[in-house]
């Protein structure tokens, strides 16, 4: 599979209650994958807005940055994140990213399935 991240049309949308709009576009889906994987997101974070903290129950989630910086919350610490910054965010545990720096934070977030339902 081949995907052209400069060919995506990508949405506007508050996520999880964060500050200002970011843009993204889901990659790819779970009819994508055979293993759990729910879904691949790519993200754009412009100068100053973010992914509000946020939990997710049955799942986990990566975050791996690949241009820009950013303060990643997760759960009660922060700590900052720049390009190859990998973030595994557990099942039941709080996340959120803001985008700290000047230019667009841009990032992949992958989402894992603990259980895959059976598909029909």
């Amino acid at each position: 599979m081949h995907l052209r991240l400069d060919a995506l049309e990508l949405t506007e949308d508050c996520a999880h209650g964060g500050e200002g709009r970011i843009r993204w576009r889901r990659a790819l889906d779970a009819a994508a994958f055979a293993s759990p994987c729910n879904f691949v997101d790519y993200a754009v974070l412009p100068p100053g807005t973010s992914i509000g903290v946020h939990r997710h129950g049955r799942d986990e989630e990566l975050y791996l940055v690949l241009e820009g910086t950013g303060v990643m919350h997760q759960d009660g610490a922060e700590f900052q994140v720049g390009p190859g910054s990998l973030v595994v965010n557990r099942a039941g545990g709080s996340h959120g990213l803001r985008n700290d720096g000047a230019v667009p934070l841009r990032l992949f977030v992958v989402e894992i399935a603990l259980e895959r339902a059976p598909r029909a």
